[in-house]
């Protein structure tokens, strides 16, 4: 008789126990605003009760078809978790508190913007229409604000190097490479127009206009 009263008691605090806890949870999950959707309080927990398909991610089938979800989840079968802020920028919640982000984007609820290789000369990363882009100051351009612009130009082969800065190729100077360089000097009135190449005034011609024509 000892032992059916000690095994009848340890089966009462279990169910007790179980029982307590529920109502703890429930009670928790209802004075949270951040609560998953679930079953409203208080409810009737049926324990012959079956839920096809079964409850996930440990929820609990009160009645039948019905889950209570612990806080977390949600869904009819507790089967989406659910962050808290919720993921930004298209970021995926994977389990509570971890979202998995998109490319472009980081930190715990994809809320920081990540440019790949950073922004340079000043630009800023930022997103637009949900893509990381780098945002440059106005004398610079490209996806990582490393080209300069030159408002001027950089004609005859040169090339930009600095905000309105041009690098120019042999044979040119000037702010737009635009200034042909004739090592000797043209004479007779004659222009230096590409490298070591004149432009002769009449009569005269030759590689420097140096010579007159007879008539």
């Amino acid at each position: 008789m000892g032992l059916v009263r000690c095994c009848f008691t340890e089966s009462l605090k279990m169910d007790l126990a179980l029982l307590a806890c529920l109502v703890t949870v429930v009670g928790i999950c209802a004075a949270r605003s951040d609560a998953p959707r679930g079953v409203a309080v208080p409810f009737v927990f049926d324990p012959t009760a079956t839920c096809n398909p079964p409850c996930q991610h440990a929820g609990i089938c009160i009645r039948n078809n019905t889950c209570f979800c612990y806080r977390g989840y949600e869904g009819e079968t507790c089967q989406y978790a659910n962050c808290y802020p919720k993921c930004k920028n298209g970021g995926e919640c994977l389990r509570p508190g971890k979202c998995r982000c998109p490319s472009g984007f980081g930190g715990k609820y994809c809320h920081k913007v990540n440019c790949d290789s950073g922004c340079w000369n000043g630009g800023e990363c930022i997103a637009v229409n949900g893509v990381a882009k780098c945002i440059c100051p106005s004398s610079w351009t490209g996806s990582k604000c490393q080209e300069a612009i030159c408002p001027q130009g950089c004609r005859n082969g040169g090339s930009c190097v600095a905000p309105g800065i041009c690098s120019c190729s042999e044979g040119w100077l000037g702010g737009a490479c635009h200034t042909a360089v004739c090592h000797r000097p043209c004479l007779n009135g004659g222009k230096c127009v590409s490298p070591d190449a004149c432009r002769c005034r009449a009569p005269y011609f030759g590689p420097r206009c140096e010579e007159r024509k007879m008539f």
